[in-house]
């Protein structure tokens, strides 16, 4: 078989079980919810509202959210969570997954192999795409977790 096939077919897998999983949390999530002391609130006209518009609308996001990156867990989520339908949810989970499975097959293999054959021609400069590529990594954490750490204090300046 295709090594691109190979990994797309794994990857496939994978993403069928996590989403899959991330949306039964969801479910049980909200069923939750719904017995618990958020259950006031998600009786009311306007969550009532929010929930069907996602029962009934809510696949195409999920559809597309496997082309964003931290997007798709929260959408499968919240599909749980607002109890959309396992036949329109299917439908989306499958095309979705697909869609993200193929994309990270054929882009993470190509990396890779970029990677490997630049390691294999020219170990320094291999090594140096690497470094630059962990720096530009923990920069991005570090810049999120900066973000994250100020917000709260952003708005407690505000409060008071």
């Amino acid at each position: 078989m295709d090594k691109i096939a190979l990994t797309a077919a794994g990857l496939y897998v994978i993403v069928l079980l996590r989403a899959g999983g991330t949306f039964a949390v969801g479910w049980l999530a909200g069923a939750g919810a719904r017995r618990g002391r958020l259950a006031r609130r998600i009786s009311s006209a306007k969550f009532q509202r929010a929930e069907r518009a996602i029962q009934r609308w809510g696949a195409p996001v999920v559809a597309v959210s496997f082309l964003t990156v931290g997007f798709q867990t929260a959408a499968n989520f919240l599909a749980g969570s607002m109890r959309m339908p396992l036949r329109r949810y299917l439908p989306a989970l499958f095309v979705g997954g697909a869609g993200w499975a193929l994309v990270y097959a054929t882009a993470g293999l190509g990396a890779l192999e970029m990677l490997a054959r630049l390691f294999a021609e020219q170990t320094a400069l291999g090594v140096a795409a690497v470094a630059v590529l962990l720096l530009a990594v923990c920069g991005v954490v570090v810049y999120r977790r900066r973000s994250a750490a100020r917000a709260p204090r952003e708005a407690a300046a505000e409060d008071s």
